[in-house]
């Protein structure tokens, strides 16, 4: 499916869109399979509780192209039971990534960043990130095997050869070139998540996952990687984040006491109480998030009375053609 190489080198070149800092030598890959004695036992007490994403392109930030990574990041990480706690949209520019990169990385357990590692010359992801953490960039020969394996010159390169030295090479090259650290395993920073795509995962500081721009590169990678995430959740059969949605015909300002007491009721459960307007409609509504499920069912009878609404599925589930006036005070 993805066995052009021309095709990811167009793609990969534009971005769609913890750890406390330390050398990377002191720090294992935490979704690595194979690891050391010593770094086994430092995986174990470093579960995934929390995430955040970089989304890196000038792209994005001009208003060419729409960010959806960090979308479908959000539907993962919350379906995993994993908190993302910030996403950032940030320039190709090399000191922004380097700052956001080793400031992610100390605040979040799982960082994952999305664009600038195509063959172009603004593509500049993996070698912000190396430096970031004292690391060297390394032709990574596997993955100059995989792409040989699994992909082809576009037809525009029709006198392409993989043995002969030529700009077009050099450009393809640029995407092998991957953060190393040397005293580290390399199979502990470098992933495979899918047989048929040669695109790897590169794992820097033991935390920070750089993957491709592309949509569908990206999720292929993500979802690639659960097996991996799965052990190091809290709860490791992955029922993830719970969401209760109750629907109200009341404006905001008339549940806003209610929904003020109820939240400090349920924060000790580490469950969050949401209120959203929805414009031009009749009803509104409120939500619970968190994991405990059987103490948010519970609660159940008492949101809808003190919302004055009654528990829904979908939002708009119950929403009626003569509840559309815009002008309804929504507290919008």
């Amino acid at each position: 499916m993805f066995s052009r190489l021309s095709q990811l080198a167009r793609h990969l070149s534009r971005p769609l869109p913890n750890y406390a800092h330390r050398s990377a030598a002191a720090s294992p890959a935490i979704l690595s399979s194979k690891m050391t004695s010593s770094s086994t036992s430092i995986q174990q007490k470093k579960m995934i509780h929390t995430a955040g994403c970089i989304i890196i392109g000038d792209e994005v930030l001009g208003g060419k192209t729409v960010d959806t990574n960090s979308a479908y990041l959000a539907k993962f990480c919350f379906s995993l039971g994993i908190q993302l706690k910030r996403v950032e949209v940030i320039a190709d520019d090399e000191d922004e990534i380097i700052e956001a990169a080793r400031r992610m990385s100390k605040n979040y357990d799982f960082v994952v960043t999305s664009g600038g590692i195509g063959p172009t010359h603004d593509d500049i992801t993996y070698q912000s990130i190396a430096k970031a953490f004292n690391l060297e960039l390394k032709l990574h020969e596997p993955t100059v095997a995989k792409m040989k394996k699994f992909s082809r010159p576009h037809k525009s390169q029709p006198n392409f050869d993989w043995d002969k030295p030529s700009a077009a090479l050099t450009a393809k090259l640029r995407m092998a070139q991957l953060p190393i650290d040397p005293r580290l395993p390399e199979e502990d920073q470098v992933l495979y998540v899918k047989e048929d795509l040669w695109v790897p995962i590169s794992v820097v500081n033991g935390n920070i996952h750089i993957l491709p721009g592309v949509p569908r590169l990206f999720e292929a990678l993500l979802e690639g990687m659960k097996p991996r995430i799965m052990p190091l959740l809290k709860d490791p059969e992955g029922k993830g984040t719970y969401r209760m949605l109750f629907s109200t015909p009341l404006a905001e300002s008339a549940v806003a006491e209610y929904l003020t007491s109820l939240a400090a009721k349920v924060e000790p459960k580490g469950i969050k109480v949401g209120s959203y307007p929805r414009w031009g409609k009749g009803r509104n509504i409120v939500t619970l998030v968190g994991i405990d499920r059987d103490y948010m069912d519970s609660l159940e009878a008492e949101v809808a009375e003190g919302v004055k609404g009654r528990r829904v599925q979908v939002e708009g589930e119950d929403d009626t053609d003569d509840e559309t006036d815009p002008k309804k005070d929504k507290d919008a």
